[in-house]
């Protein structure tokens, strides 16, 4: 199981830089991070779980920062957890991604998800209601972007001509049943478990990113057993638990339920405490 980490990295935080470095050199799989644009003031969406961190607010772009870690390293893992889909155009979306695993040798890890912030996303011209659909819209034609040959597409959101375009994710597309191939960086969907969500995961993902808690076992094993009625490679489903706050017993309970990888929660600070944290770590990888 790999060990990785996470953090809401912001302007007044440790460095991309100095953080991957250190990543990489302690031994840890990856670095991931968040994403969001920008908080209207006046929100009133709930944020999931309680309070709004502050950080939200301040966040760095996580392709920006995600290419800087790419250029002092060589072998740790680099994602988002996660990109709002939603809130981007596809285009160009599909470009960064792309420009991105090409930079990196294919390391990256594109996990996406469906957003918490009315607001954040009206900013974005997002109609919340269909927020889901548009995500499944925008991926698809991202899909055809990244296909080896010129490929059109043409959806209820959005709509792309057969066009010329490089570099070319690194991944080799993968097969579906139904539908051609997935193609891009390995995508996980973030989002509360369910036969919805686990449906849009066998249909158009690579696998899952939950926050961790209770219950996982029975929910994965929903999670199986769609993927393999969608005919996906049993094999091939990839699980990452995010946000997780390391305790005894736990890293060894998702081993054993078979989770793929575990990203653990760093604190939004300055280098010395981010340090200090990572020392903390140490003893599980």
């Amino acid at each position: 199981m790999r060990i990785s980490a996470t953090l809401y990295l912001t302007d007044e935080t440790i460095s991309p830089v100095r953080l991957a470095r250190e990543l990489e050199e302690r031994g840890f799989s990856g670095l991931y991070l968040p994403e969001h644009t920008h908080i209207p003031v006046s929100r009133e969406s709930p944020y999931p779980g309680g309070e709004m961190p502050p950080e939200c607010a301040r966040m760095l772009n996580p392709f920006v920062a995600l290419a800087q870690a790419a250029a002092v390293t060589s072998r740790i893992g680099l994602g988002t957890n996660i990109t709002l889909v939603a809130q981007h155009d596809p285009v160009d979306l599909a470009k960064q991604t792309a420009t991105l695993d090409h930079l990196s040798a294919g390391r990256l890890t594109l996990g996406i998800g469906y957003g918490w912030n009315r607001e954040e996303a009206a900013d974005h011209g997002v109609h919340w209601p269909t927020r889901r659909a548009l995500v499944r819209d925008r991926m698809a034609l991202m899909r055809a972007l990244w296909s080896e040959e010129p490929t059109a597409y043409e959806g209820e959101f959005g709509r792309v001509q057969a066009s010329e375009v490089h570099p070319k994710p690194v991944r080799a597309p993968r097969p579906r049943k139904d539908g051609p191939p997935l193609t891009g960086p390995r995508t996980l969907i973030g989002g509360a478990p369910g036969p919805r969500l686990f449906g849009e995961i066998a249909d158009f993902a690579d696998g899952w990113m939950p926050v961790g808690g209770s219950g996982l076992g029975a929910r994965l094993g929903e999670l199986r057993g769609v993927w393999a009625e969608a005919g996906r490679t049993p094999e091939e489903l990839y699980v990452a638990v995010t946000a997780v706050v390391p305790e005894a017993g736990k890293l060894e309970h998702y081993a054993a339920l078979g989770v793929d990888e575990v990203i653990l929660q760093l604190p939004a600070r300055g280098e010395a405490e981010v340090l200090k944290a990572l020392d903390g770590f140490g003893r599980y990888l």
